[in-house]
């Protein structure tokens, strides 16, 4: 059974998650094709490395991953194929392959002639992804980038006395801040803050607070969160991505 994933920030409202699919479906009859997302915030590089970094130790090896959040489509930045721990990747070299490229094999790829300078998903990206599950060698699509490929920098974590300043890296559907934030880090006392507003000690599970009120838990990526329970905790406070979320040590 050949799989695909695809994530990128297409959306569902247009065509072109059906032209991806198309190109794929063409070049390689039966292959199974798994939507991780198509909703990434537009151009959110950041997002789709972290739910890329979430899922695809979750397939089997052999899967090949298509990861197209590509804000610079048609620049120069590099198109990218790789091979890490028996599952492929395809996707533009800007930081969205960042937690697989770590020992990676990697070569770039030649846009074909005749290529959308906008739409390298399509053109460039699905008939790569198509060929790798097809069962090309990962060399016959190109050769080593000349320069080493572009890694997301690792949020930096901060102190502030007793306090360590972690930063927002998602924040899912349900409103959810999604912190860099790891137990190893954190004292039995610590207590978590964000903006002005107290969200207690770890706890674990929504249900550990009453209806409306924040919580800490650690969430099933592994990482801290910070939760309303039955609401949103992005709109309630009004932080986004890169927020600061405070752990006190105690």
């Amino acid at each position: 059974m050949t799989l695909i994933t695809l994530l990128t920030d297409f959306g569902t409202a247009d065509s072109y998650v059906a032209e991806v699919r198309g190109v794929l479906l063409a070049a390689v009859p039966g292959a199974v094709l798994v939507d991780v997302s198509h909703e990434v915030a537009p151009g959110a590089v950041r997002t789709a490395a972290y739910l890329l970094g979430r899922t695809w130790r979750r397939f089997p090896a052999g899967t090949v991953h298509l990861v197209v959040v590509d804000p610079g489509v048609g620049t120069a930045r590099a198109a990218l194929a790789a091979e890490h721990e028996g599952h492929r990747f395809v996707g533009p070299d800007n930081g969205a392959l960042t937690p697989v490229l770590e020992g990676a094999q990697v070569v770039e790829l030649a846009p074909p002639a005749g290529a959308s300078p906008t739409f390298h998903g399509r053109d460039v990206f699905a008939p790569a992804a198509a060929a790798l599950a097809a069962g090309a060698a990962l060399a016959s699509l190109g050769a080593p980038p000349a320069s080493l490929p572009f890694i997301l920098p690792a949020p930096e974590r901060r102190y502030d006395g007793k306090t360590l300043l972690g930063t927002v890296v998602h924040v899912d559907r349900f409103g959810n801040l999604v912190t860099d934030l790891t137990p190893d880090l954190l004292s039995r006392s610590t207590t978590f803050h964000v903006e002005d507003l107290a969200a207690g000690p770890l706890r674990h599970t929504f249900a550990d607070v009453a209806n409306g009120g924040l919580v800490a838990f650690v969430g099933s990526g592994g990482t801290v969160e910070i939760a309303v329970r039955g609401g949103s905790a992005a709109r309630r406070l009004g932080v986004g991505l890169g927020g600061t979320v405070r752990a006190v040590l105690g």
